[in-house]
């Protein structure tokens, strides 16, 4: 399959995509990929770091206020469908996927135009502007959220969940060690990951709650984003830290770790829970109040009704709060193993593989 993707400015919209890929050539290693992104975002080095070919361009999303910015918008998407159009001329693929942003606006409209068949993704809950828009034009539309298919037009609508579900649902038997990070295996650890830039209320919460951790008798691993680890730890400093609790400033290799945790606090971006229901992981959430249409929230709402997840809401964040779920949780292995098997039910684990059909189907309905 030649396949062109457009997706940037946040992991969100770039790591499903990645995830897709890789199964993709798995399944089938005659594949050539494309992937189309925006000159300033993220996926200016995860993308050739995963050793595929990137072309970026210029774009930015509408304000809603009338302004300048706005008119720049406009040019700035019609200067990119035209590039979009000269780059499918030229790549000629099968099949063109979108997984979100605004430069995979430009380039699925001049798809759709061009009668290439087109695909969008959508991970959360809420769907973005750029789906929205694109929605009418395109062939088909994956969903990783039920609560998403009523904003779409039904007959195009397919739950695949999220492609990287599968990729860390493949690392199950993992043979990783705490001990190799100085804890112990033979003791229930919890991990608290606010993102890979960290987020400050979740950590000044658990620089609150460490004198606590220290005392029980479960692990804490609290990664405080890398930017902020010099800061977390002038605020540590002074605090007896135990041997139980190790603060660092990011998770490396987190789909290795993740099966070994007892419960993961995190924020409720699609990718994690994505990765938490592909392996069952307890999880009490934190949705960041900082994205579109609180879509976090309601992100972590699915997994809350399904009994998979509790959530604090940011606003009522703090030290306390966030103790009195920790050790609800940690101190009860059944309450854990009935939230896990619930996370279980919501996931996805063949996730790209069900995407890679709805690619499929695309191309099919348009021999």
């Amino acid at each position: 399959m030649r396949l062109m993707v457009s997706g940037g400015g946040t992991g969100g919209h770039i790591y499903p995509a990645l995830a897709l890929i890789e199964r993709l050539k798995q399944v089938e290693p005659d594949t050539e990929v494309l992937y189309v992104g925006t000159t300033r975002g993220l996926e200016n080095k995860i993308v050739p770091a995963a050793g595929l070919k990137l072309v970026t361009m210029p774009m930015q999303g509408f304000r809603r206020k009338l302004s300048f910015y706005n008119f720049k918008t406009i040019y700035l998407f019609l200067k990119a469908e035209h590039h979009a159009r000269k780059l499918i001329a030229d790549f000629k693929p099968d099949v063109v996927l979108g997984t979100g942003g605004y430069v995979s606006g430009a380039v699925l409209y001049a798809a759709a135009k061009m009668g290439v068949p087109t695909v969008i993704h959508e991970q959360n809950s809420v769907v973005g502007v750029t789906n929205k828009f694109l929605s009418r034009y395109v062939d088909e539309i994956a969903i990783a959220f039920e609560a998403a298919r009523s904003q779409f037009p039904e007959d195009k609508v397919t739950m695949t969940g999220n492609p990287r579900a599968q990729q860390v649902a493949a690392n199950r038997a993992s043979t990783f060690k705490w001990s190799s990070m100085g804890l112990r295996d033979d003791k229930p650890t919890m991990m608290i990951f606010g993102g890979s830039q960290g987020a400050p209320k979740i950590n000044k919460s658990v620089v609150q709650a460490i004198p606590f951790f220290t005392k029980r008798s479960y692990q804490v691993v609290f990664a405080t984003g890398r930017k902020r680890y010099d800061d977390v730890r002038k605020q540590l400093k002074g605090v007896t830290i135990g041997d139980n609790v190790k603060v660092v400033p990011y998770i490396e290799d987190m789909p290795a770790k993740m099966p070994k945790v007892a419960v993961l606090v995190s924020r409720a971006g699609a990718t994690t829970i994505a990765e938490v229901t592909a392996l069952g992981v307890p999880t009490i959430m934190i949705p960041s109040p900082y994205v579109t249409a609180n879509h976090q929230v309601k992100n972590a709402q699915a997994l809350v009704k399904q009994h998979a997840a509790v959530m604090i809401t940011e606003d009522q964040l703090d030290g306390r709060s966030l103790l009195v779920q920790a050790d609800r949780l940690m101190g009860d292995a059944d309450l854990r193993q009935e939230m896990a098997a619930a996370s279980r039910k919501i996931g996805k684990p063949d996730a790209a593989d069900r995407l890679i059909k709805v690619l499929k189907k695309a191309e099919k309905d348009h021999e």
